[in-house]
């Protein structure tokens, strides 16, 4: 199946490297130097996967990457970012990203991350066969990929549904957070296990009523993480 990505990225020099190595991999690529070329190319056509540099030009990638969840919550983003500081890869996983990689980064790290994100992407495409799972409020569909809370539709990002289904199929269980990073990001080598809790994070805002004090997603301390109907 062909797979689209769009590289965001205002330096020439970086955009090309990008661009060569993800086309000898067999991608379909297409190039946006600034934000608000990248959302007018989404307007366009669908893409599997966005890379998106954090530095751009008017729009940061924050707010692209912002405008692009009110968009899909499907496409895969990955930031490129020169920046190493905890706070930024952070706050772009908040923002709704699926992954980042950090400048410089060798074009078999960069080309594995799109892999990885391109199958989560493609797997919601996929529509397997219908399947329900009932737990507590929560009714999660397999064949849309979706989640609702009290016949409520709660918008997730693929990261984000691949951890819940995960999670609800192993409903009381505690799940390492290896496990979960195994099971999500196909246990990449260069992927911190950090990506999981803020992941978790974001989830407990969507789904409990009071994310402080998680009922459902419930942390076990120096462990990992279990689903609690």
């Amino acid at each position: 199946m062909e797979k689209r990505i769009l590289v965001v990225e205002d330096e020439a020099a970086i955009r090309e490297l990008v661009v060569i190595n993800l086309k000898r991999a067999g991608f379909q690529v297409s190039e946006a130097p600034d934000g608000e070329s990248a959302l007018a190319a989404c307007r366009e056509r669908e893409f599997d996967v966005v890379l998106l540099d954090i530095t751009l030009p008017g729009m940061d990638g924050f707010a692209v990457c912002k405008a692009l969840r009110l968009q899909s919550d499907t496409v895969g983003i990955i930031f490129l970012t020169a920046r190493t500081q905890e706070t930024d890869k952070v706050g772009g996983l908040k923002m709704g990203a699926d992954d980042y990689v950090t400048k410089p980064f060798s074009p078999s790290e960069l080309v594995a991350r799109v892999e990885a994100v391109c199958r989560r992407v493609q797997l919601a495409a996929a529509a397997p066969r219908e399947t329900e799972i009932e737990s507590g409020p929560f009714l999660l569909s397999v064949k849309s990929r979706t989640l609702y809370k009290n016949g409520q539709l709660v918008p997730l990002t693929q990261v984000e549904y691949q951890i819940i289904e995960f999670l609800m199929r192993h409903h009381g269980a505690a799940i390492e957070r290896s496990r979960i990073l195994n099971e999500v990001w196909s246990g990449q080598a260069y992927t911190d296990a950090k990506i999981v809790d803020v992941n978790i994070r974001r989830l407990r805002v969507k789904l409990e009523d009071e994310p402080s004090h998680p009922v459902y997603l419930q942390t076990v301390w120096g462990y990992g993480y279990k689903w609690c109907p």
